[in-house]
């Protein structure tokens, strides 16, 4: 949950009548937006239509946001329960990207079946463009004050040559705290960087193999930056995506090495081979 202070940013950007818009949503949504620019960009390349991402995500975009609002709520259930009217309070903050993530795969998985657009391409063409969205969704965070670490001295974060909004904003519930929006962010755009750097590189990637390195990726960072942070989903005594990450991580591991070794998989370069504009 959200945990504004005296002197903080102000979370709401601007009013434009009754209705106040805040940060976390226009950086939510610019992070939207450029995820769709660079998978439309991608897309007609490996032979995969514009028209098909825009429609995908008509569908994936909201249905996404369902999924990670309520993979938060549920993990968050004593409090809801006792505040069913906060749980469409989605601009306060409180959306969990695995939530998301898994929605998403599932739009993308029934969304290939029916236009036959091979899902292991569809997903290695998205995975760079989510990474930064993730980067940015991170500043999100930061406007709201949420996804903190522990407790640390101003001099800590002084020593990180840290820019002042962002230790003025580290002031948390009385003490500043570790940035761990910030590590995330910088975590996520450092692996798009790399993404996007190897991705069209001749006989290195096969199918499913870009999205795959995503999840490890992701999925390391994650289980060693939500040890740093206070805010975790629970479950018990275990952080839900700490735990979650290691799954997924072990999981795309097994995966790479099989398909290489047991399965006949195209190029990430060779594309869909469908005819473009292709019949359907």
């Amino acid at each position: 949950m959200a945990n504004f202070v005296l002197g903080a940013i102000n979370p709401v950007a601007f009013q434009l009548g009754p209705f106040s818009v805040r940060w976390y949503g226009l950086i939510i949504t610019a992070g939207v937006v450029l995820a769709a620019i660079l998978t439309m960009r991608e897309a007609p390349r490996r032979q995969i239509m514009a028209d098909d991402i825009v429609d995908l995500i008509l569908w994936m975009l909201p249905i996404s946001f369902i999924g990670a609002r309520l993979y938060y709520v549920a993990f968050e259930w004593r409090y809801y329960s006792q505040n069913l009217g906060d749980i469409i309070k989605i601009w306060n903050g409180g959306i969990a990207i695995y939530g998301g993530l898994i929605a998403a795969v599932l739009v993308i998985i029934v969304f290939c079946h029916n236009r036959m657009i091979p899902v292991w391409l569809l997903l290695d063409i998205l995975a760079p463009a989510v990474l930064i969205a993730q980067s940015l969704g991170r500043w999100g965070n930061f406007m709201n004050q949420e996804a903190f670490g522990g407790k640390v001295t101003l001099d800590f974060l002084q020593n990180l040559h840290l820019p002042k909004f962002i230790i003025d904003q580290m002031w948390i519930q009385g003490a500043y705290r570790q940035p761990t929006f910030l590590y995330e962010s910088l975590w996520t755009l450092l692996g798009f960087i790399i993404i996007m750097s190897l991705r069209h590189r001749v006989h290195l990637f096969k199918q499913g193999e870009v999205v795959l390195s995503y999840v490890i990726w992701y999925g390391l960072g994650r289980s060693v930056i939500e040890g740093l942070r206070t805010d975790s989903l629970m479950l018990g005594p275990i952080r839900v995506s700490q735990m979650l990450s290691i799954i997924l991580v072990l999981i795309a591991i097994i995966l790479v090495i099989y398909r290489r070794r047991f399965r006949k998989v195209p190029w990430y370069l060779d594309g869909s081979g469908l005819k473009y504009p292709y019949e359907r």
